[in-house]
């Protein structure tokens, strides 16, 4: 039965507390920690932009310098090569269509 007691007795003193009055305090942000915070997200948002502009013209740049070339090459290779097969399938068909087949 004392047990009973001691759990009301325990309630009793925690509602009149509360909980507020339990738990720590919660510490309180210096004046302006935001506003700082907000100053520094801005500033690490505009080194990223100026370093991925810097980077993408490199990119551009490189691209312009050593690729294209190359891809041109590629490109008029490829290009001859596809003239040349389609010559040879045109002949074929050439050689084995009837030309102005009369009955």
């Amino acid at each position: 039965m004392h047990f009973k007691d001691f759990i009301f007795a325990l309630v009793i003193l925690t509602q009149a507390w509360g909980t507020p009055a339990l738990a720590p305090p919660a510490p309180t942000d210096p004046p302006g920690l935001l506003q700082r915070l907000a100053e520094r997200a801005r500033e690490a948002s505009t080194t990223v932009q100026d370093v991925g502009g810097a980077v993408l013209g490199y990119l551009d740049h490189f691209y312009e310098d050593h690729i294209e070339p190359v891809k041109e090459r590629y490109a008029e290779w490829a290009s001859g090569i596809r003239g040349a097969l389609w010559e040879k399938l045109q002949a074929t068909f050439d050689l084995y269509t009837p030309k102005n087949a009369t009955r």
